[in-house]
């Protein structure tokens, strides 16, 4: 076998070849493409035969040029950053750092240390392009939050009475005024037909009359009053996050709707869609992050580890305390969250989990970390089984344990 160091960059891969006993074979900077991945076959077919002989350290685990290597049948690790630069400090303690001799680096590690890393998972297409659309819908979001955080703190300036009239910035009926009436001298003029007339078109259809009245007198209400210059520079400020906040929500819509059109073609759709506290699009978010590679997880506390519920533990000498993971996949946390509170009003047993652990003393947020791990760990046996969720099965044990224990 022979052992390949990748480091790459956006224009080009560093990469460097050793055999089994750690002598360099070759070193070379190769570009990125076709033209690139060419050559690196051409070099390392100079000492193997089989592309199963050769093992490929990078990291990262996407991209064209990853997706190239495991096609061609190299065994490719995904190497995490933090790891290798942990790693480096076996090479080096003077802090020097160069292109070439992290491929170095990275062809070592793979060489002495892989069985302590996992090779890049076998997930399906279909998984990898939820994982893309699941990913683009969730960082879209986000940046809505974003731009209405800095429309609030726009508004706090200088338009105070559209901060009471409008408790949500990014809503249809908002944006509908905001953008007719972007400054507070405009929007005393408006009227109650002028804003029912606007609410129609944002596409509002009950309590039209009742919503246009109260925002006519939130808007015309008596405030403190910026200059003219400067009012005139922060409606023109609005107008554009206005415009900027309203395409963010029908693009956000768009990207839900080809989101649930892949999430239903997959084959484990039914068993998300049965979790409890999981519905289409969490469930897509989830099966994205965590993948489709049967073979990726080798039991519950694999999963568990990856996503991030798992605790870990910091032991020495006589002192030993439970911690929470902090270093995770924060979209696949954020998922298992929003997950472990919703299943409190679906699942019984959710809640009986949630109440006993209250009870404890434990903090609300660490009684979800533990209900999240949980559910974790069900999703997982659901997946290996192929069965969906049954409540009975999954919180059946605790029911005749709290029932010996009384």
């Amino acid at each position: 076998m022979i052992f390949v160091g990748d480091d790459w960059a956006e224009a080009h891969h560093d990469v460097y070849l050793c055999d089994e006993a750690g002598t360099r074979l070759g070193k070379a900077r190769l570009p990125e493409g076709i033209e690139g991945i060419g050559r690196f076959h051409e070099l390392v077919a100079v000492y193997v035969e089989e592309p199963g002989e050769v093992v490929v350290g990078i990291e990262t685990d996407r991209g064209l040029w990853v997706q190239a290597l495991i096609e061609a049948g190299y065994t490719v690790y995904a190497i995490n950053p933090r790891a290798a630069s942990r790693y480096r400090d076996r090479h080096t303690l003077s802090g020097a750092k160069s292109d070439p001799g992290d491929a170095k680096l990275l062809a070592e590690l793979v060489r002495t240390d892989r069985h302590n890393h996992r090779p890049v998972a076998g997930d399906s297409d279909l998984a990898e392009g939820i994982k893309v659309l699941a990913r683009a819908h969730q960082t879209m979001i986000w940046d809505r939050t974003r731009a209405t955080n800095r429309l609030r703190s726009a508004l706090r300036e200088y338009f105070p009475a559209a901060l009471a009239t409008f408790a949500e910035l990014a809503h249809r009926d908002t944006l509908a005024v905001l953008s007719a009436a972007p400054d507070p001298a405009t929007a005393r003029q408006l009227t109650p037909g002028r804003v029912r007339t606007l609410l129609r078109h944002a596409g509002r259809q009950r309590n039209i009359d009742t919503r246009a009245q109260t925002i006519v007198d939130g808007l015309r209400a008596a405030t403190l009053t910026a200059s003219p210059a400067v009012v005139s520079a922060f409606a023109a400020t609005t107008r554009a996050q206005v415009a900027l906040i309203a395409e963010l929500n029908t693009q956000i819509a768009g990207l839900e709707t080809e989101l649930a059109a892949h999430f239903e073609q997959h084959p484990d759709a039914d068993i998300y869609l049965s979790q409890p506290g999981i519905g289409v699009i969490l469930g897509a978010r989830a099966l994205g992050e965590y993948g489709d590679d049967p073979n990726r997880y080798a039991e519950a506390k694999s999963r568990k580890n990856y996503a991030g519920t798992s605790p870990i533990t910091r032991a020495s000498g006589t002192r030993c305390v439970a911690l929470a993971r902090v270093v995770r996949n924060n979209r696949l946390a954020a998922a298992i969250d929003q997950q472990a509170l919703c299943a409190l009003t679906t699942s019984p047993g959710a809640r009986a989990f949630y109440d006993h652990r209250r009870a404890r003393g434990d903090s609300h947020h660490q009684t979800l970390r533990a209900l999240g791990n949980r559910l974790v760990g069900i999703l997982h046996g659901c997946l290996r089984t192929h069965t969906p969720y049954n409540e009975s099965t999954a919180w059946g044990h605790r029911q005749d344990t709290d029932q010996i224990a009384s």
